[in-house]
């Protein structure tokens, strides 16, 4: 049965996100966070990070790894087999179609019809997100590196460069920090080493 959940949630949310990519994010939380519980979503927006670090399509390497973590390797199978196989189908189907009536106004109105939908979908991620790195770091650091970051896309020529430069700040940021800011000592309370 857990192959087959597997198989299942990969399958259901590859088959529902129009749009593919970023889009499958909010599909594949639903079923790995809410539906059938293999995480929560501090460690689901870790993934969805770090995948978007790595080259290749966000959603096959989410189903890689979710199938992993909760089945192995066959696990990972099940999923990876879900997400790909039957949208890959459906896509060589879908396009041979669309290419018959191109010149109709449906088929040129479909494709634009499902952009405001994945847009609205990942905006909703994108708040998602937002909450979970104010739980960690606070909204003023988070807002912080928002105006930072979203400052720097439009100068630096690559975003993987903006993302190798946040893992070398959470890799030596910190220390750094904390030499030139030190943490404060915790006040002690009077009488606290009476009772110690």
């Amino acid at each position: 049965m857990l192959y087959l959940d597997i198989f299942i949630a990969f399958l259901r949310s590859g088959l529902l996100c129009f749009g593919g990519g970023p889009a499958s994010i909010p599909f594949v939380r639903k079923e790995a966070v809410e539906i059938y519980k293999w995480m929560n979503d501090e460690e689901f927006a870790e993934i969805v990070a770090i995948g978007n670090t790595l080259p290749g399509p966000i959603n096959t390497k989410m189903a890689g790894y979710i199938g992993y973590k909760v089945g192995g390797i066959s696990g990972a199978l099940a999923a990876l087999v879900g997400a790909v196989i039957p949208t890959a189908v459906l896509m060589i189907i879908l396009m041979t179609i669309l290419r018959h009536f191109a010149h109709e106004p449906w088929a040129r109105g479909m494709s634009s019809a499902m952009v405001p939908v994945v847009g609205v979908m990942l905006g909703i991620v994108t708040w998602q997100f937002l909450v979970i790195a104010a739980k960690g770091l606070g909204w003023p650091i988070t807002l912080a590196h928002i105006i930072v970051i979203a400052a720097l896309i439009f100068v630096v020529p690559h975003p993987a460069i903006i993302l190798a430069g946040l893992f070398l700040w959470a890799l030596v940021g910190q220390g750094i920090y904390e030499r030139f800011f030190p943490p404060r000592a915790s006040k002690k309370e009077p009488g606290e080493d009476e009772k110690s």
